[in-house]
């Protein structure tokens, strides 16, 4: 003879509330520095529906908002003077990286370079003094989808120096075992 098991009655239906789409991270309370940042700031980018709302969004979370606006490409206000235009970067009267309009000169001749020299020279004049490493300038210059190795940024400075001439090739130092750095006085 077989018994029947009674089915268990099945669970009483719960309705649930669509899971949030947007969650805010970071429940520190106000004021309460972050560990191990010193009380630094730390930002986060959030995407959000086109008819949302960003500051009503964090006011109703009891968030702050501040809103610094970038500047770029607004119109002025009639009036107001317009934005100085960055000048080239000049750390001595022989080497000049004008960013603008992607010109490099050594004393007033315009050197032909590549897009890559350029990009690289110019990286290395901005940061004199500072050692770089190939990796670094690898992902750096050429972008983290690059497929090569340290050679590569070899053969693009001996070919800046060869271009830089015999009196400034000098100024792209190598630091053995390591990488490159710009020295502007380098005599």
């Amino acid at each position: 003879m077989t018994t029947a098991i009674p089915a268990s009655a099945p669970a009483p239906a719960v309705r649930r509330s669509p899971a949030p789409r947007l969650q805010l991270v970071g429940d520190r309370p106000t004021g309460v520095p972050a560990g191990g940042t010193g009380g630094g700031r730390v930002g986060y980018l959030v995407f959000l529906p086109a008819n949302v709302d960003p500051v009503a969004l964090m006011q109703a979370h009891g968030i702050r908002p501040e809103i610094h606006p970038l500047g770029i490409g607004l119109p002025q206000a009639p009036g107001s003077e317009p934005a100085p235009r960055p000048d080239p970067v000049r750390l001595d009267d022989a080497i000049q990286v004008d960013r603008a309009r992607r010109l490099v000169e050594v004393d007033g001749r315009e050197l032909d370079l590549t897009y890559l020299e350029f990009d690289l020279l110019a990286h290395l004049v901005a940061h004199p003094y500072t050692v770089h490493t190939r990796d670094a300038l690898i992902s750096g210059i050429w972008g983290y989808g690059h497929i090569g190795d340290g050679r590569t940024v070899d053969v693009h400075v001996a070919r800046l120096r060869r271009k830089l001439g015999p009196v400034y090739r000098d100024r792209i130092s190598t630091v053995r075992r390591v990488g490159y750095k710009y020295v502007p006085d380098h005599q």
